[in-house]
């Protein structure tokens, strides 16, 4: 099969043009705003980790986490309501169910390995949570498969190779990175 020059910037247009729709339509739906909200929890809670005692940023994280989950819960029932499709309805109850037997099945992975420290305590939670993202990637939106891998990516070096600073690290490049990324497919895509 031989393909014009023409017929080949034609094509290679319609396919750009499609993965700006994917954007704009990944943008417009508020799916951003789980990123921000998220982002914002690891920033509290990791700084928390950093700089507070044991028991205060322990607190400290049970509170941004509750926060966090009735944020995202408004902000998922007030993207539903928007749907008026009943197939999308019954997909983000899927995706809700999904993400909290993931949680469950992170405790119980958790206290089969304790005892923990914090540390690895984050580095369990970090990893369900990035197996989480992947698998939302490889149902909705395979471009964001890499952002998950790059936060594995850093969570793991900033484990192994800054344990001391491993909480600032997750802060300032996990939380500040879902921020920036949040803020960026909000407002560039």
């Amino acid at each position: 099969m031989n393909i014009s020059p023409s017929e080949a910037e034609e094509s290679l247009t319609a396919i750009q043009e499609m993965v700006r729709k994917t954007q704009r339509s990944i943008s417009s739906s508020g799916a951003y705003q789980f990123l921000i909200i998220w982002g914002c929890v690891w920033l509290v809670g990791f700084l928390g980790s950093q700089f507070l005692p044991a028991p205060v940023h322990g607190w400290l994280w049970l509170v941004a986490d509750a926060i966090g989950g009735a944020l995202s819960a408004f902000v998922g029932i007030r993207m539903g309501r928007q749907v008026r499709n009943p197939a999308h309805n019954r997909i983000g109850k899927k995706l809700a169910i999904f993400w909290l037997l993931l949680f469950l099945y992170c405790v119980i992975a958790v206290a089969v390995a304790w005892p923990v420290d914090g540390k690895q305590a984050s580095m369990f939670i970090i990893l369900f949570v990035m197996v989480g993202w992947l698998a939302m990637s490889l149902l909705l939106s395979f471009n964001s498969i890499w952002f998950s891998l790059a936060i594995t990516a850093i969570s793991l070096a900033g484990y192994f190779l800054l344990p001391g600073y491993f909480y600032l690290w997750m802060a300032i490049l996990g939380g500040g990175g879902m921020i920036a990324l949040g803020l960026y497919i909000r407002w560039r895509w």
